[in-house]
């Protein structure tokens, strides 16, 4: 294999997919569960809803009595009982009478619909007289018992996010607990004798380091734990100290610059120096070309070109895709929203170039400004990126599909 050539963004993902097996599962607590990926699918203990219930406050009744029912001739029902949500009603709705329900109340025995209290009037000298001001067919206003969800059915797949919503159906079946795969440890290393810790006094010649920052939260939004290592200058012995640190005490290891051909790139070297392999380090898209994945064991490392964007792109299309299948999830890409381009957006080199947009709240797509990758002013408004092929142009007007980079 030639672990030089520069490879296709598909082929370079695929490779990374295919050398990547989710991690073990483990059991947590529901509410601990949001965002994690599920490691076997969560079944329903139990009908939802678990019984017949009102949809709406009112008033549960036999259909056939109001079946005449309107403004100009009311149906007189004698009132049975009152039910709270949370309460049953032990006897059943003979035939002239009602109970007073609420939303959620079960339905009574004996009830087939039930009628809103926007139509009915009450006698203000004789409560227990309910006047029913228009007709309700069998089962209107009825939520049925395993309307939504059967016993036994699937609430959520192996390999589907916890997302909020299923965190919702999963709380309302009883379950309290979820089997997920287990988060990976991440290190995050930047490297460069240029870089300062922000805070810290700018000598000349030097700048702040901003990459671990951005990558921190990106690392979290894919379910990574993130540990951010000290700054690593540009020598082969402090990059393999680091490396060797960081992987003794990680899963994987991002690191930020050192991963070019210049002769103070010294990532790759180091990494092959600790018995790791590299796998493939050239990717055919702008910003991002130099991008390194190696192995060591089972341990992996993302090696990031140092300039911002580019460090930003080669994560979201690369790293994140492989965080999420060592997770365990089937959808790994990131998401993506689509929009009509304001302005042509114009590639005339020979890599695919992911320019930075902004979007508007009428889906309308522009450009955040000059698109060289260490300008962090333009990534700072954009919303995401739009794929321009090589040597190609989208004219104003086109649709186009957004990798959106905030979510």
């Amino acid at each position: 294999m030639n672990i030089g050539a520069m490879l296709e963004l598909e082929a370079a993902r695929q490779r990374l997919l295919d050398a990547i097996q989710p991690l073990p599962a483990e059991t947590v607590s529901l509410s601990d569960a949001a965002g994690r990926i599920l490691a076997e699918a969560v079944v329903s203990p139990l009908d939802l809803p678990p019984f017949d219930n009102s949809a709406m406050d009112g008033y549960a009744v036999r259909s056939a009595d109001v079946a005449s029912a309107s403004p100009q001739s009311p149906t007189l029902l004698k009132l049975a009982g009152h039910v709270p949500a949370g309460a049953v009603f032990t006897g059943t709705v003979q035939p002239g009478t009602c109970v007073r329900v609420f939303t959620g109340s079960p339905m009574p025995a004996g009830a087939d619909a039930m009628v809103m209290q926007e139509d009915t009037r009450l006698e203000t000298n004789q409560p227990e007289r309910v006047l029913v001001l228009d007709r309700a067919k069998p089962w209107e206003n009825v939520r049925f018992r395993g309307e939504d969800i059967k016993a036994a059915g699937v609430l959520a797949q192996a390999g589907e996010i916890i997302t909020v919503g299923r965190m919702g159906l999963i709380a309302a079946a009883g379950i309290s607990t979820a089997s997920v795969h287990r988060r990976p440890v991440v290190g995050l290393i930047a490297t460069g004798s240029e870089l300062v810790e922000a805070g810290q006094p700018l000598p000349p010649g030097k700048i702040y380091e901003s990459n671990r920052r951005a990558l921190e939260p990106l690392l979290a939004r894919c379910g990574a734990v993130t540990r951010a290592f000290p700054l690593v200058p540009d020598t082969l012995d402090a990059t393999r100290r680091a490396l060797k640190q960081a992987l003794d005490e990680c899963d994987a290891v991002v690191t930020s610059g050192g991963v070019s051909v210049g002769e103070l790139d010294f990532v790759k070297t180091a990494f092959e120096q600790l018995g790791g392999t590299m796998d493939f380090w050239r990717v055919a898209i702008k910003p991002g070309k130099p991008f390194v994945f190696g192995r060591l064991g089972g341990k992996f490392l993302f090696g990031l070109p140092g300039n911002p964007v580019s460090a930003l792109v080669t994560f979201l299309l690369l790293v994140r895709p492989a965080l999420r299948r060592w997770q365990g999830a089937t959808n790994v890409l990131p998401p993506v929203g689509h929009g009509v381009l304001a302005e042509a957006l114009t590639n005339q080199g020979d890599r695919s170039h992911f320019m930075r947009v902004r979007v508007d709240e009428n889906a309308t797509v522009h450009s955040a400004g000059a698109q060289a990758s260490h300008l962090l002013s333009s990534l700072a408004v954009a919303d995401g990126l739009v794929e321009v092929p090589p040597n190609a142009s989208l004219a104003a007007g086109s649709p186009v599909r957004v990798i959106r980079i905030n979510e």
